[in-house]
């Protein structure tokens, strides 16, 4: 039965003007094959659906899935709808109040919801009754009631708040097959108006395999927006949802300025924070770019939206790799009426400072110690403290890193004689 349902499926969502991505030479065939009888009906209606079907794909029984409709009256007059009607119980129109008066050019959401009861496919009409100069407007809807999902998504539903119009915000979308077998995917479609999709679609998913996707949301008009994303296989929708509204063009500004990270030990990282706030109108950031590989932006998923009188907060490394004194600047693009925002950075690679710290047991009768320091263990020796002293312990500060260091003590008594060298200790600087 499955095998002659999947064909009915691409034929009732090829006149969708949606992205689409299809991993069978079949689909692709069928979408050449749709294309000019979809427009050429779709040019004859003065009241059209956005998508012209819904697909629920596989529901849980006992759970409601919504997804929703763009109903837009095409023509040059107004257009009443008077009644909608649901061919199958187990759908259901909401978010509308009848009559609904669609003045030309104008469009309303309407969400349909799929509560199935038992297992196994089903499908029925809505239809839309106006007094437009197509009287009958049908959608078909249809889905699956299961007991056990085969494939998840994570989210269940991706909600992109509000757009600005011409603007983009992009969500991540998991799909994970929980079944321990493999899983076909033959096709994926975003489907409403302004909504997309990108990623690496494989022909199929092991089991416990995961895909990741990125739904971007673009208003081209204002108004609340309703899709779906639809995987044809297992047949799973995943509700998608926006709103585009207009806005004025935002500023984008960074602080503080100029980050300044002092001396910074070369081979380590030190982080400072980089605060982005976005003024009369929200903005998106597309991209980030250093001009020093030794700075580096973390915590930021590009492309990313700040609202109007918000901020974000990321921070920026340093990372010396050699001694001196290092500038750069982090520039940020946007949409912003200042398109281009630059963040100047500074910082002092230092090379690490060693020292080597020594110690020995003390001697009976003496007035204290010399400490010698050779580059060989049986070459000479030379004295490193300026005079005699006292304690078992000294510190030297004088070594150069790659270095390897023999050190030796002597003890003197009160007279002034002074013992033989010990034996010499090893030391590597690193």
């Amino acid at each position: 039965m499955d095998g002659m349902r999947l064909p009915q499926s691409f034929t009732r969502y090829l006149s969708v003007s949606s992205s689409i991505v299809h991993l069978q030479i079949i689909g692709v065939m069928l979408v050449l094959l749709g294309l000019a009888p979809a427009s050429a009906f779709a040019a004859n209606q003065q009241l059209v659906s956005s998508p012209s079907s819904v697909k629920f794909g596989h529901v849980g029984i006992g759970q409601t899935e919504t997804l929703t409709v763009t109903v837009t009256n095409g023509g040059p007059t107004s257009v009443t709808v008077s009644q909608i009607t649901e061919g199958n119980s187990v759908f259901a129109v909401s978010g509308v109040s009848l009559p609904l008066v669609l003045s030309a050019g104008q469009s309303a959401e309407v969400s349909i919801s799929f509560a199935p009861t038992t297992s196994g496919w089903t499908g029925g009409p809505i239809t839309f009754f106006s007094d437009a100069s197509n009287s009958k407007l049908m959608v078909e809807v249809s889905g699956a009631g299961t007991t056990s999902e085969a494939l998840t998504a994570s989210p269940s539903s991706l909600s992109f708040n509000q757009v600005a119009v011409g603007g983009s915000v992009s969500l991540p979308l998991i799909l994970t097959n929980t079944k321990p077998w493999k899983m076909g995917i033959s096709a994926i479609q975003a489907q409403g108006n302004g909504f997309s999709l990108s990623g690496t679609f494989p022909l199929s998913l092991g089991g416990g395999q995961s895909i990741a996707l990125t739904v971007t949301y673009s208003p081209q008009s204002t108004g609340v927006a309703g899709g779906s994303v639809f995987v044809s296989g297992p047949n799973l929708s995943i509700p998608l949802s926006g709103t585009g509204i207009t806005s004025a063009v935002g500023t984008l500004s960074v602080s503080p300025a100029p980050l300044n990270y002092g001396n910074v030990t070369v081979g380590t990282t030190d982080t400072l924070p980089l605060t982005m706030t976005a003024a009369g109108g929200s903005v998106t950031v597309s991209s980030a770019a250093s001009s020093s590989s030794q700075f580096v932006l973390q915590g930021a998923s590009l492309p990313f939206t700040i609202p109007s009188g918000q901020a974000m907060s990321f921070n920026v490394a340093f990372t010396p790799g050699s001694s001196g004194t290092v500038s750069a600047a982090l520039s940020f693009a946007s949409n912003a009426s200042n398109s281009i925002v630059s963040e100047s950075l500074t910082g002092v690679g230092m090379q690490p400072v060693y020292s080597v710290n020594l110690s020995w047991n003390s001697s009976s009768n003496v007035v204290g110690y010399n400490v010698y320091r050779g580059t060989s263990a049986n070459g000479s020796y030379s004295r490193i403290n300026s005079t005699v002293d006292a304690n078992t312990a000294f510190t030297d500060s004088s070594v150069a890193a790659g270095s390897t260091y023999y050190y030796a003590a002597t003890s003197v008594n009160a007279s002034g004689q002074e013992s033989s060298l010990s034996t010499p200790v090893q030391v590597a600087v690193p």
